[in-house]
This record gives C-alpha cells, sequence and structure tokens, in this order.
C-alpha cells in the first residue's frame, strides 16, 4: 500500500520580528559598524547582558512597562512550581539591565563607568510600521558613584550627532529638553502632579495641542494651567534663546532655574561641537519615570510623522544598593526602528547582495582546485571572493555573478600565455592579472550603501 506523502507544513510570518534579505543585512551591519566604531572612538568598551530580568525588576520601572515586558517560563514545570507565577521576562530596554550589570559589577568596575551595548530587545507593542516585537538597540550610558558630573549631559549626544553625520540618511536633528525645566515650571504656576503632566504633555506630536488642553483639564489643571503648559511646550531653539522666551512667561521657580541652566550648557556645547545637531525643544518630556534631568529625543528630517529614533535621558536613581545611589546618563538609538524606515521606503539599498566582490570561475570540475588556489590568495590580501558553484558555460557564471552584483569574474588560464585574466562585468573590460598582485578599485572593495531620494 502506498503511504501518502506527508502535507508541507504552511510557514506563517510573524508580525513584529524583522528579518532582512541579504542585501538588507548588509545595510544593517555598515549601520551597526559605523556604531560601534563611534562609540569605541569616544572611549565607551563594550558590554552584553542577558536577555531576560526578574519581572519585578522590570516592573518597578515606570511608564506603561508592565503592559510590554514578554514573560518568560518553561512549557513544562515542576510540580512544585507555580504554574501561573512569571518570573522572568525579557528586556525592553537595555537600560534596566545595564543597572542592574553596574549593581553586581560596581566592585568591580573603575568610575565614572561607560560602556555600549547593541542588542536585541522585546516589547509587547501592537506591530505596525516603525514598531516592532523584536529589535535591535545600541546604547550608551555614563554612570558614577553618587554623583555625576552634568558635563556628560552635554556630551553624550555629541556621539550620536556624530554617528547621524557619518550615516547616510540626511539631517537627524537632535531635540533636548530638561526635565527640570517643566518640573519647575508646573511648580511655579500651582501644578502639584508632575509626573501626570509631563506625560500628557509627552503625547503632544501624536494628539496635538487641542487635545493634550482637554486633556489637562480633565487631570485638574485650570484652563489657564493649560496654556501656560502648552507656551512653554511650544518653545523650540537651535541656540539659547529658549531661555529668554521661558522668562517671558513670567514664572518663577528654583528648581526651574536650575534646568535652565543645565539645558544652557548642553546647547552651547552642540553649538561649539555640532553646530545645527542639536535643538532645545521644551515639549520633550519622556515617559519614563525614571528620568531626572537632560533628555533627548531625535527625529528625522522629512519623516517627523515618524517620531523619535533615538532617545534616552539623566537618570539619578535608577540603580541603588542600599549603601550608595550610581546616577547615570545615557542615549540609545533605535537601529531596527530607524531601519524599518529607510528600507521599508526604499530610501537605501545596498551595492550587491554579497559580500563578494570577485567570482573565481570553473572551467571544469579537474580545474576546482586552481579556481580554489586563486580565492584563497585573493583572500589572504583582504579581497572577498567566491568560487563559482558549477563549471557551467562562462555566460551562466558572468550571469550567476550579476544577480548576486558582483563586479568581477576571474577566469583561471584565460590569457594567451597560459595565465589568468580577470573581468569587470559592467565595462566589460577584460585584463590580465595574478591573484598576488591584481587589487579593485576601494569602491568595489566592499558592497556600498546608496541613497535614493524619497
Amino acid at each position: 500500500m502506498n503511504t501518502p506523502a506527508p502535507r508541507a507544513a504552511k510557514v506563517t510570518p510573524i508580525s513584529g520580528f524583522p528579518e532582512y534579505l541579504p542585501a538588507e543585512r548588509i545595510v544593517e551591519q555598515y549601520f551597526l559598524d559605523v556604531i560601534r566604531e563611534t562609540f569605541e572612538l569616544h572611549g565607551y568598551p563594550s558590554i552584553e547582558t542577558r536577555a531576560v530580568e526578574p519581572v519585578d525588576r522590570l516592573l518597578g520601572k515606570g511608564g506603561d512597562a508592565d503592559k510590554e515586558v514578554y514573560g518568560v517560563t518553561r512549557l513544562a514545570g515542576d510540580e512544585d512550581e507555580d504554574a501561573g507565577e512569571v518570573e522572568f521576562g525579557l528586556h525592553f530596554d537595555l537600560t534596566v539591565p545595564f543597572a542592574r550589570y553596574v549593581l553586581e559589577n560596581a566592585g568591580r568596575l573603575s568610575f565614572p563607568f561607560r560602556r555600549y551595548q547593541i542588542q536585541k530587545v522585546w516589547r509587547g507593542e501592537r506591530p505596525q510600521e516603525g514598531r516592532y516585537r523584536e529589535f535591535t538597540q545600541a546604547d550608551i550610558d555614563v554612570v558614577d558613584v553618587g554623583e555625576l558630573s552634568s558635563h556628560y549631559e552635554a556630551e553624550i549626544p555629541l556621539v550620536m550627532a556624530e554617528i547621524f553625520a557619518k550615516l547616510p540618511i540626511g539631517r537627524m536633528t537632535i531635540q533636548v529638553n530638561n526635565r527640570k525645566i517643566p518640573e519647575g515650571f508646573y511648580r511655579g504656576i500651582g501644578i502639584d502632579d508632575i509626573t501626570g503632566t509631563l506625560r500628557i504633555v509627552d503625547k503632544l506630536d501624536k494628539v496635538g495641542p487641542e487635545k493634550v488642553q482637554a486633556m489637562l483639564e480633565e487631570a485638574g489643571c485650570s484652563s489657564e494651567q493649560g496654556e501656560q503648559c502648552l507656551a512653554l511646550a511650544a518653545i523650540r531653539t537651535e541656540d539659547l534663546g529658549f531661555v529668554e522666551q521661558v522668562r517671558a512667561l513670567g514664572v518663577e521657580h528654583p528648581t526651574l532655574d536650575e534646568g535652565l541652566e543645565a539645558l544652557s550648557r548642553v546647547i552651547r556645547t552642540g553649538m561649539e561641537n555640532a553646530p545645527g545637531a542639536l535643538v532645545a525643544d521644551l515639549k520633550i518630556a519622556r515617559g519614563l519615570d525614571y528620568y531626572t534631568g537632560t533628555v533627548y529625543e531625535t527625529q528625522l528630517e522629512g519623516y517627523e510623522s515618524w517620531g523619535s529614533f533615538c532617545s534616552g535621558g539623566r537618570y539619578d536613581a535608577l540603580a541603588s544598593d542600599g549603601r550608595n545611589t550610581y546616577p547615570g546618563v545615557g542615549i540609545s538609538i533605535g537601529v531596527s526602528r530607524l531601519l524599518g524606515l529607510l528600507l521599508g521606503k526604499g530610501l537605501l539599498t545596498a551595492s550587491r547582495s554579497t559580500p563578494a566582490c570577485v567570482l573565481v570561475a570553473v572551467n571544469d570540475e579537474e580545474g576546482r582546485p586552481e579556481s580554489t588556489r586563486i580565492a584563497t590568495a585573493l583572500r589572504s590580501r583582504g579581497v572577498p571572493c567566491e568560487v563559482a558553484p558549477k563549471p557551467a558555460k562562462f555566460g551562466k557564471q558572468i550571469r550567476y555573478a550579476e544577480r548576486r552584483g558582483i563586479p568581477y569574474v576571474w577566469f583561471p588560464g584565460a590569457a594567451e600565455d597560459g595565465g589568468d585574466q580577470v573581468k569587470d562585468i559592467r565595462s566589460g573590460e577584460q585584463v590580465d592579472a595574478t591573484p598576488e598582485a591584481w587589487q579593485p578599485p576601494a569602491e568595489d572593495l566592499r558592497p556600498q550603501i546608496q541613497r535614493r531620494e524619497g
């Protein structure tokens, strides 16, 4: 009796978990290389933390963390385990695990301690354009014991400004505020619920001023207080002019003075070292409760509706062991979020879908060892290449290279004297060459990242 062949299982994509094709992955790797190299240029060493943290630690950091955390459990637990209790969760950012890392390793770290992390992060969000359940973040932070010098709040966004200047993405604007400014301002006009007011104002870009005004009044603010909050949030300058504009609103409070002074230092440093990259934007608040000072958000010019691709801020009490407090400041690039826009809109592409610069042709299977020897010699000199999979007609081998964007095909023994030749399949030029001496132009050695205008 014939047994029917099993039916192939249907593969169903899972939304919110981006996977890139090879050419897109080349773009991603280029971004990660630029980010990593720039972090290291500024003296940040790399660490990697585990993917999971205790759920109670993740849920203790305010904001909407309880809605974002993925719990981690075994499918089959022991009999004495509480099946309904979830002990661990996947981290939803890199700052919370970093704080825990500092506490665990404080005795072996030198302070002020700086580090970078480039890792996957998981959030239980509804997948949509630019929003993922699994994505890559790239963070830098500086922490110290007891007290952190304020100059780091000015220096850390300069690292990001340098990265954005290197990437082929157009102009990125880093919007900077200091949470002491709205806190002092709100207290100066008689508002006590600082956190609630900050969260409402933080929705300004999403819902607009009219809805924010209504939400403020629903939360207990008077009409006049709501208007004053919106007036503060409307201030945005590329220089120190924001100070005078805030003073013109006629509100006085010591915390407001501290915030204006701190933000002035950041903007002044930006004006001196990265002109035009940093702007004072007083509507920026950040939703997480642990931010206490300078806060950052970043928008790509022309795509402001996508929101922030890079954000962070100062925190004074995220990490504490009961004896010592470890204040810090950090900023993070949403790498997957940024690439989701650039790749999704076709704004960036790679010149080829493989690192290979050369395809070494195979005349016949008996000649494959010679093709492998040539490839080995080229690779030893840093020329990426691959050997043709089959000894097909040369026309087919050339088409194989064309489909992958490989610019050169190497033909063993093609020269009149029995030596080799290499062909630029774009121009058709074919010349004599030896694997010990031939070198492609620098722009062909690695895939190039090409920007298209949107």
